[in-house]
This record gives C-alpha cells, sequence and structure tokens, in this order.
C-alpha cells in the first residue's frame, strides 16, 4: 500500500519541477515554492491529524473550528483530499495531472474525503493575506551597506522584497529587524572579502588580487555552491525541493525501520 503522505509529498515536488518548466508562473521561486509546499504538507498534516486524533500530533489550525470527520474517516481519504485541493488551488494549470492521480489515490465516498478539502480550504483562507513575490515598486535604498542594482543585469527587477515583512508566516512567533552592518569593523570587511572572494561568479575569478588568490573558490567549492544554489531551473524547480527531496530519503528510511511510524509524523 501507497503511503498517502509521501504520494502527494511525491505529487507536490513535482507540481513545483513543472511549475518552472511550463511557462505558467504558479508559485515560482524560492519563496513562492516553500509557500505552496507548507501549505500542501500543513494540510495533508491536519487532515491525518484530525482523522486519526492522535494526541501526540497537535493540529496546525484550531480544528474545533471545521465539522467533525464522520463515522468512517479514513486518513487516507482525508490526506488526499486536502492534497489535491491545495494543491489545485496553487497550481490551476496542472489540473489534469492531479485529476489521474486523484482518481487513483482519493475517494470521494469516505467521509474523510469531506473533512480533507475542510482542513484544505481552511489552510488556504489562513494564508489569503500573504503578499505575492512582485515588487510593489520597491526601490533600492542608496545608502552605503544597502542592496545595488545588479549591474550586469539592471532590468531583473526585485523578487519578493516585501514577503518576510507582510507575510504572517508559519512558525515564527516574534519578528526580528536586523541591525546595522558594523561597516568599518575589521571581523566584518574580513568576512565580507571571503563572502566576495567565494561567491565571485567563475568568470570573473581572474580578477581577483593576486595576493588573496590562496583564498579563491576551489573547483569542489565551486560545485557544491551551484548543487545548493539553483533557482527555478527547468526540469529541476527550486531549493525547497531538494530539501524535500532528501527528507523524503530520511523518512522513508526510517518508516522501513519502523513500519507502524505514520510518515505523516516525519514531516
Amino acid at each position: 500500500m501507497v503511503d498517502s503522505i509521501l504520494l502527494w509529498n511525491e505529487v507536490a515536488l513535482e507540481a513545483n519541477r513543472v511549475s518552472h518548466t511550463n511557462g505558467k508562473n504558479e508559485e515560482t521561486g524560492p519563496v513562492l515554492s516553500a509557500r505552496a509546499l507548507a501549505i500542501v504538507h500543513l494540510a495533508m498534516y491536519d487532515a491525518y491529524a484530525g482523522v486519526s486524533k492522535d494526541p501526540n500530533l497537535p493540529p496546525y489550525l484550531d480544528l474545533s473550528r471545521l465539522p467533525s470527520p464522520g463515522v468512517g474517516a479514513k486518513v487516507d481519504a482525508a490526506v488526499a483530499a486536502a492534497a489535491y485541493t491545495t494543491l489545485l488551488k496553487l497550481f490551476p494549470s496542472q489540473k489534469s495531472a492531479f485529476d489521474l492521480i486523484f482518481a487513483e489515490a482519493g475517494d470521494i465516498s469516505n467521509a474523510g474525503h469531506d473533512f480533507g478539502v475542510k482542513v484544505a480550504e481552511a489552510i488556504l483562507d489562513d494564508r489569503k493575506t500573504d503578499p505575492g513575490a512582485g515588487d510593489d515598486g520597491y526601490k533600492p535604498l542608496l545608502q552605503r551597506g544597502k542592496h545595488r542594482v545588479d549591474p550586469d543585469n539592471p532590468g531583473q527587477g526585485f523578487y519578493a522584497p516585501f514577503f518576510g515583512e507582510k507575510s504572517k508566516g508559519f512558525a515564527i512567533t516574534k519578528r526580528h529587524k536586523l541591525a546595522p552592518p558594523p561597516l568599518d569593523n575589521s571581523d566584518y570587511l574580513q568576512a565580507l572579502r571571503e563572502v566576495r572572494v567565494k561567491g565571485i561568479a567563475p568568470e570573473l575569478m581572474g580578477t581577483l588580487p593576486e595576493n588573496i588568490d590562496r583564498r579563491k573558490r576551489s573547483i569542489d567549492e565551486t560545485l557544491i555552491g551551484i548543487f545548493w544554489a539553483y533557482d527555478g531551473a527547468a526540469e529541476l524547480g527550486t531549493p525547497p525541493r531538494l530539501y524535500n527531496q532528501i527528507v523524503r530519503r530520511v523518512a522513508i528510511a526510517k518508516k522501513i525501520h519502523q513500519p507502524k511510524t505514520p510518515a505523516c509524523s516525519l514531516w
């Protein structure tokens, strides 16, 4: 029997990949990708928690506001409905693919289905005030230490500059503002130089002064950086997809060694 959580996690990761390939611009970029995956997985989690009534799985939302799952509700039906409903809202262009999978894995005749839909709707409503990723007229400041427009890509714009400030977050309990950078502090300047040396574009590494050659990025460091930093590449998706693939391996390995542990509790 296929684990419902792992199945729909795989569907969500595929949706992320496709969204950065099909040109529809649905939940693209690292911020919206992370938000979308969080919504889908929280809906699955709350659907599972609400039906299973496992005391070790406290729900994310206050499920007492929702109708009871009903007699005979199954967790798989609830999870499938929650995942399908959120995915359809977030990635509407991929409806045909979701429909095919839901036709095999969903169960609209079970009481868990209606509960899963209600959970999904509640999660989506809870996130309705999140801002988009547009720059909304954002203008970079000209003061020292502030972000400057990339001279090689002056028209690229800005991605989600207000999201961290205006989104309600998922797990944060307190917001913090960054302190101004200690621009003239020797330790800060040393760290800044290291970032520049390690992060410089490969084709520009030859421009570094000879006296810091020994600190240049190695070939291995370049490969590692590219591996972890890809962002919205066609057929790949975004880093949150990669992180989820890693967690999948951990969850599957743990499930094999502890077959009675639901994958839901691993997310």
